[in-house]
This record gives structure tokens, C-alpha cells and sequence, in this order.
């Protein structure tokens, strides 16, 4: 399973202001059942199949073409591990149990 984090930044839009496009995002996010995801406030992070989430980030790199944005900057960081299963979960534990 792969994990990725992307961000997608509409531009030449109308305002400053990009909690429209943010709400589009999820609205799309949450059409791909078999992704999980969490965004946070500077990109969304996936979990799934690395072929699932090329996919969906194409798909959610054209939603603010669709609402009006003239360009769209999308960057992407991938941590594909294939030696043994991992989740945004697994890292997250791996950490805390590292403070203890």
C-alpha cells in the first residue's frame, strides 16, 4: 500500500480565498470509496494502491479547472513501501512509540 500527500493550488481565480475549492476537493475525495484520505490545512494525504492514487489525484487535480480556476498547481510526494505493509496509521504509531 502506498501513501501519498498532495496539494492543489487553484490559480487566476476570482478571490484570495480558497475554501470553495477545498470543499469541491473533498466533495470528490469522498466519491473514491476504496481511497482513505485525510486533508489537513496545507494538502491531503492518501492511503491505497499506488495505481488508485495516481488516479484520484488526476481527478481531483481537474475539479478547480471545472469551477472556474485558469491554472492549477498540483505537487506530490509519494512513500511507497513494498518490504512490509504500512499505513498513515503504522508511521504514525511507529513515531509515539518511539517517545515513550
Amino acid at each position: 500500500m502506498a501513501i501519498a500527500e498532495f496539494t492543489i493550488i487553484p490559480i487566476g481565480t476570482a478571490t484570495t480565498s480558497l475554501s470553495s475549492y477545498v470543499a469541491d476537493l473533498h466533495k470528490e475525495l469522498e466519491k473514491h470509496a476504496d481511497i482513505t484520505f485525510q486533508m489537513t490545512p496545507m494538502g491531503t494525504i492518501l492511503e491505497g494502491s499506488l495505481d488508485r492514487i495516481l488516479a484520484v489525484i488526476r481527478a481531483v487535480h481537474e475539479v478547480p479547472f471545472a469551477n472556474g480556476a485558469e491554472r492549477v498547481s498540483t505537487s506530490i510526494k509519494i512513500d511507497d513501501r513494498r518490504d512490509k505493509p504500512a499505513s498513515m496509521q503504522q508511521k504514525m504509531q511507529s513515531v509515539a512509540d518511539k517517545l515513550k
